[in-house]
């Protein structure tokens, strides 16, 4: 793989307990990707870790939150050039050994973005039973407004082309955004490929959505996705950039 080919972005907040470990897998696993830790405001030493291991890093000057935290590594990899940008979660529940899962599910279905799935094997962690219930609504909710079978819409393992890589630089949901992107690629006439993946229980530090934050997270998560769908209705939807 060429030089400016795949950047991996790591939105980290607060993860200091497991940032450093999470870098040295990418790196033993992915010896060819550049990688980027996209320090969201962390009042802990996340930034300086990162640092120190060796990642492109940029500091965010206060928390934007994981939509402006990973907006900002597709705006990186767009005005550097990469091929495909992989978004990997720095609390290490991703594991870089499958990337070359999604690389080759985007190559061989001619997609734009490639997600990885937790919930087509059901293997590996499953996320608790409440958020479980969750994620099946949503599931359900895009299943029904794309016209297509999807089954974990919060998964924020994935893997963009350069045509993605452009929508998303200009364009991308600024809170709990990863339903809400799959939306976005589909009113740009965008495709993507869902494929089995494990993932693992985060190695530390503290998920952005608690229990008390749940029933908002999924009201406006809902309203979100109905509104960005409503817009393809209305003529309004987003066009690639080159």
């Amino acid at each position: 793989m060429c030089k400016h080919s795949l950047l991996i972005i790591v939105p980290a907040y607060n993860e200091a307990e497991g940032i450093s470990e999470v870098i040295a897998s990418i790196r033993r696993q992915l010896t060819g990707a550049d990688v980027l830790v996209v320090n969201d405001g962390s009042a802990d030493d996340t930034g300086r870790l990162a640092e120190e291991a060796g990642a492109l890093t940029v500091h965010m000057p206060i928390n934007l939150g994981i939509g402006g935290a990973v907006q900002t590594g597709y705006r990186y990899a767009y005005e550097q050039g990469y091929a495909y940008a992989a978004q990997i979660d720095g609390d290490g529940q991703h594991d870089p050994a499958q990337l070359h899962l999604l690389l080759d599910a985007l190559h061989r279905s001619g997609s734009d973005m490639a997600v990885g799935s937790r919930y087509i094997e059901h293997q590996g962690y499953q996320s608790t039973f409440a958020r479980k219930l969750g994620i099946d609504l949503l599931a359900k909710l895009l299943t029904m407004l794309l016209g297509r079978q999807v089954t974990d819409p919060t998964s924020g393992y994935r893997l963009c082309s350069r045509r993605a890589i452009a929508l998303f630089a200009n364009h991308y949901p600024t809170d709990y955004p990863e339903v809400e992107a799959l939306v976005q690629l589909d009113n740009a006439s965008g495709t993507f490929v869902e494929v089995p993946v494990i993932m693992k229980e985060r190695v530390g530090g503290i998920s952005s959505i608690s229990a008390m934050k749940s029933v908002y997270y999924m009201a406006k998560v809902i309203l979100a996705v109905l509104i960005a769908k409503s817009r393809k209705r209305s003529g309004r939807n987003i066009r690639y950039e080159s």
